[in-house]
C-alpha cells in the first residue's frame, strides 16, 4: 500500500506549504499611489534628459535581475540620504523587489517619451530590409 500526503485542503497542519512556492501573476506589476507617483517622478527626468534609450536597455537587461537591483538600492541607501528623500529611495527598492515592476517601469518610460515626441510609435518589422539595386 502507498503511503501519499493528503491534499492541503485536507490536512490543517499543512495550511503554510499552502503559498510555499507561489509567485507573482505574470504582467506589469500594480503600484500603489506613492509608487507610481514616485516613478513618474523618476521617468519624467529620464526623458526630460533625453536618456531613454540608455535607460530601456538598462532595464531590458537587468529585468532577470530586479531583485538585486532592488537590494542595492537598499545597499546604497545611506549615500543615497545624501542627495535626496530616504523614504522615496526605500518605496523604489520595495517596488523593484516585485515580480512584474521592471516592465512596468519601461512601459511608463515608453509612454511619456512618447508623449514629449508627440507621435505615435512606429511599429518595428521582423523582417530584414531588403536591398536596393
Amino acid at each position: 500500500m502507498l503511503w501519499t500526503l493528503p491534499a492541503v485542503g485536507y490536512c490543517p497542519r499543512m495550511e503554510w506549504l499552502r503559498h510555499a512556492f507561489a509567485i507573482d501573476p505574470p504582467g506589469p506589476a500594480q503600484p500603489g499611489e506613492a509608487e507610481r507617483v514616485l516613478v513618474d517622478r523618476v521617468c519624467a527626468e529620464v526623458v526630460r534628459r533625453r536618456l531613454t534609450a540608455p535607460a530601456l536597455l538598462l532595464l531590458e537587461m537587468s529585468r532577470p535581475l530586479n531583485y538585486l537591483s532592488a537590494q542595492f538600492l537598499h545597499f546604497m541607501q545611506p549615500l543615497l540620504s545624501a542627495l535626496g528623500n530616504t523614504a522615496d529611495a526605500e518605496r523604489l527598492a520595495r517596488f523593484l523587489e516585485q515580480r512584474g515592476s521592471m516592465e512596468y517601469v519601461t512601459n511608463r518610460l515608453e509612454a511619456l517619451d512618447v508623449q514629449r515626441r508627440g507621435t505615435p510609435p512606429t511599429p518595428q518589422s521582423d523582417r530584414p530590409p531588403t536591398p536596393t539595386a
